[in-house]
């Protein structure tokens, strides 16, 4: 494990909402599970920042994959997942079976989606580098990380595109709104 692998895990711990999530869906059992985007990336901005722990954090996006596609599979484990939790946590955890992407992304986001083979594939086409850590509490109580692209822009604070994809169409809007609430942050966008 390298040292910002180490730090990340610490600031995971550090945050009890989080681990409570993370806690809670462990029992649920559910196949390929990862938490990802805003409250990984965004905890860790917040511990870089000396932010209050939870600023700026609006969900919890929970993955996971089976190779159930159909919306009635998918809606069981929502309704499953929003039962574990108490309010507000009930309401901010968002899951998705990552199997099912590709059957609505082009319709929501007006991009291509191929089929993915396993929720830790999903996070190679996130927008930018710095959004694509996953997270899973294993049974053992380790955390174990999935970040394609490393640590390093996550821990720069730095966004950038995805160099693996076309520029996203919400590009412009994930900058504003990570910039409103992190100024900080460096944005290199040199794909225009």
């Amino acid at each position: 494990m390298d040292d910002l692998e180490t730090r990340l895990i610490a600031i995971v711990r550090a945050q009890p909402e989080l681990m409570q999530v993370l806690t809670t869906v462990r029992v649920l059992g559910l196949p390929d599970w990862r938490v990802f985007s805003g409250a990984v990336y965004q905890a860790v901005w917040n511990a870089r920042t000396g932010r209050a722990i939870g600023y700026g954090i609006k969900d919890y996006d929970l993955g996971y994959f089976d190779p159930d596609t159909s919306y009635d599979a998918e809606d069981v484990v929502i309704r499953r997942a929003a039962a574990a939790f108490e309010p507000p946590l009930s309401d901010l955890v968002e899951v998705r079976n990552q199997a099912r992407v590709h059957l609505w992304f082009h319709d929501r986001f007006g991009e291509p989606y191929e089929p993915l083979c396993d929720t830790d594939e999903a996070l190679s086409r996130f927008v930018a580098p710095a959004f694509a850590v996953g997270i899973r509490l294993e049974a053992d109580d380790r955390i174990t990380v999935a970040a394609p692209f490393g640590l390093d822009d996550l821990f720069a604070m730095t966004l950038r595109p995805n160099p693996n994809r076309p520029r996203a169409k919400g590009w412009d809007k994930a900058v504003a709104s990570a910039r409103a609430r992190w100024p900080e942050l460096t944005v290199i966008d040199d794909r225009g």
